[in-house]
């Protein structure tokens, strides 16, 4: 396993033992036997086939299409290699995500993030087995990489998955520092910068009139920024009431893993009509 994975793996484990410690890591509020199904098939997917699928079959394309540009780029100074990771993968993974809240067909298959009740590490790599494989932005870094950049995306990667583990956890690291008043300005600077438990965990709250809720937006991963700069944002500093989609019929275990192999459900109200898609 390579050091970079290492790296993640106990990052990723030192948050699930927090959770574990401070917030029952595998009873969550409301969760359903479905939810750790969809959370262990989808982590396991992405990780063991479609994140190495992408990687090697973008270089295979490009080898097919220029196979003079292989480690073209290898001497690259680091920030000119980071910042080209920054645009095409962080930033297309913003517009991913806007467009997977903007489009029904495409939220059915990023409908499973959302669809527990709870926050948590466990929801880092919960998808759709087929949203991660037409991300733009995989595919970009796996191009990347064929270009001579893999030693920046394994630096970068444990950079973006730190701050996304913290994010999705339930044990909000940013909450203790709001509450200390000289720190204030710097959480200012840390909240419009990178994505924080307050600002992504709005991204999943349940009601729309939850003032600190905010499901049409907050779409950043690493970088909150993205957010800031194309007028998505919205910070509260506070954290929802609860957490999931409201409006919708309950998503299967097909539905959640596989759409659109298995249809969505139609909501109804109580008259009997179909209920519209808030997405």
């Amino acid at each position: 396993m390579p050091a970079y994975s290492i790296a993640i793996l106990a990052i990723y484990l030192g948050f699930g033992l927090l959770e574990l410690w401070r917030s029952n890591l595998f009873t969550k509020d409301e969760q359903t036997r479905d939810d750790g199904i969809v959370e262990a098939v989808s982590t396991a997917m992405l990780l063991v086939v479609t994140q190495p699928m992408i990687v090697f079959a973008s270089a295979g394309i490009m080898w097919a299409v220029a196979p003079e540009w292989a480690g073209a780029l290898q001497g690259l100074n680091v920030l000119l290699a980071i910042l080209l990771f920054l645009v095409l993968d962080d930033m297309m993974q913003y517009w991913w995500h806007r467009a997977s809240h903007s489009f029904a067909w495409l939220y059915n298959l990023h409908r499973a993030h959302h669809n527990a009740r709870y926050m948590s590490v466990r929801l880092v790599y919960r998808n759709n087995l087929f949203y991660y494989a037409m991300m733009p932005g995989l595919w970009f870094s796996g191009v990347l990489v064929y270009l001579g950049l893999g030693w920046v995306y394994a630096g970068y990667l444990i950079v973006k998955m730190t701050v996304i583990i913290g994010a999705h956890c339930d044990v909000a690291w940013d909450r203790r520092l709001y509450s200390i008043k000289w720190l204030s300005p710097v959480m200012w600077l840390v909240e419009r910068t990178i994505s924080t438990p307050a600002t992504h965990h709005a991204h999943h709250g349940r009601h729309a009139d939850d003032p600190a809720v905010h499901y049409k937006g907050n779409y950043g991963n690493l970088l909150f920024f993205w957010d800031v700069l194309f007028g998505t944002a919205k910070i509260t500093r506070t954290y929802p009431q609860s957490y999931g989609v409201e409006n919708l019929a309950p998503a299967s275990l097909g539905q959640q893993l596989m759409w659109p192999l298995f249809p969505e459900q139609k909501a109804e109200d109580e008259n009997g009509q179909t209920v519209g898609e808030a997405v």
